[in-house]
């Protein structure tokens, strides 16, 4: 069944994998997505780890409490889909050109 596997090249390269993790894991605090709502009347930005670094609040939406709650869901949701969408990029160039199953 495991034919061919050469463990020792499996071990290598989880190292490998880890490394690159922790490099991306890095990286993405350098990358920012930006979500609007309510025709830019609240806009939100985040970093590829999902912090929140930067928001900005029309100034007419402080009088409507429920509406900017709304805009607020809407603009966290949509970065937040954004930085998991470039998460899974990564993680799938990651894996793009590794296979344990190769022979030399």
């Amino acid at each position: 069944m495991f034919e061919g596997l050469d463990m020792g090249k499996m071990s290598e390269m989880m190292s490998q994998m880890q490394e690159k993790a922790k490099e991306m894991q890095e990286q993405s605090k350098n990358v920012q997505f930006t979500a609007k709502a309510g025709g830019g009347l609240v806009e939100l930005t985040m970093n590829g780890a999902g912090e929140v670094v930067d928001l900005n609040i029309d100034e007419s939406m402080l009088t409507d409490k429920a509406y900017l709650q709304i805009l607020l869901i809407s603009a966290m949701n949509d970065a937040n889909k954004m930085a998991e969408e470039n998460k899974k990029s990564q993680a799938m160039g990651m894996m793009g050109g590794m296979n344990p199953f190769q022979s030399k």
